[in-house]
């Protein structure tokens, strides 16, 4: 589903808490207008509702139905199309929440840490602690991806035209990642554009430092984060198997003598 002006200005209004308007229709409001702040309660079911579509999409990809958000949230799946009337709604919200939280990691990382692999590590070990790296919209993995990091840093912009949410299941193929998409729309192109500027940042100071494989791109990067280890019931298992596999990541990313 392409994403029409209309409804992409109007998915955002509302996913941040604005009231969109038309821009005609005679019932004499102007655009932009301001809502009453939440109730205490309406406030706690919100908070309930993002954390539940949080691990719900994490676990299942955007692809999970609201019903599924609303019994993780414990509330009437009503309760959740009255904050998010529709699901491209809530998904944007999602998507560009993880979007600016994994951005900050990476530029936390950028500015703490002043050996190249440490920095690119912790950015790797901190995101996939936090989940955020499931979450990714899928322009970021595909404009990150394709081609040289150059290109996708220009194709940014155009990636917005053809924005689909995956079902968190990236495929190989023809050379480049393919996402299995549902046509829900997802965040905005800025906040991509600003996840790759910096995490390709970290990528060119450990390849430069000798410190990082000289064909790995930011899209190999940010697919590293986006790869989960399977669903298992004992936490701590979870965490051991999650641990392991971005080990085995890592490994792979890391530059060998000659």
């Amino acid at each position: 589903m392409h994403v029409q002006d209309t409804h992409w200005a109007s998915a955002a209004a509302i996913a941040h808490g604005g009231k969109a308007m038309g821009a005609a229709g005679g019932n004499g409001r102007a655009e932009g207008a301001r809502t009453a702040p939440l109730r205490v309660d309406a406030q706690r079911n919100l908070e309930h509702v993002l954390r539940a579509a949080r691990e719900v999409f994490g676990e299942l990809g955007y692809g999970a139905p609201m019903e599924d958000v609303a019994r993780r949230a414990r509330v009437g799946v009503g309760t959740v199309y009255r904050r998010f009337p529709s699901k491209d709604v809530l998904v944007r919200r999602i998507a560009e929440e993880e979007t600016a939280r994994l951005t900050e990691q990476a530029r936390t990382a950028l500015g703490q840490e002043d050996e190249p692999w440490s920095a690119l590590s912790r950015f790797l070990r901190t995101s996939v602690a936090s989940g955020a790296g499931r979450l990714l919209p899928p322009q970021v993995l595909r404009v990150g991806s394709a081609g040289s990091d150059e290109e996708g840093f220009a194709g940014a912009a155009e990636a917005a035209e053809e924005i689909r949410v995956p079902q968190q299941r990236v495929q190989p193929g023809g050379g480049e990642l393919r996402l299995v998409a549902d046509g829900a729309a997802v965040a905005d192109d800025a906040g991509a554009g600003a996840l790759l500027e910096v995490v390709g940042q970290l990528v060119e100071r450990a390849r430069a430092a000798g410190a990082l494989r000289a064909d790995v791109s930011v899209g190999d990067v940010l697919l590293v984060i986006a790869t989960a280890a399977p669903s298992l019931p004992d936490a701590a298992q979870q965490a051991a198997a999650s641990t392991r596999l971005l080990d085995i990541l890592l490994e792979g990313l890391r530059s060998r003598p000659a």
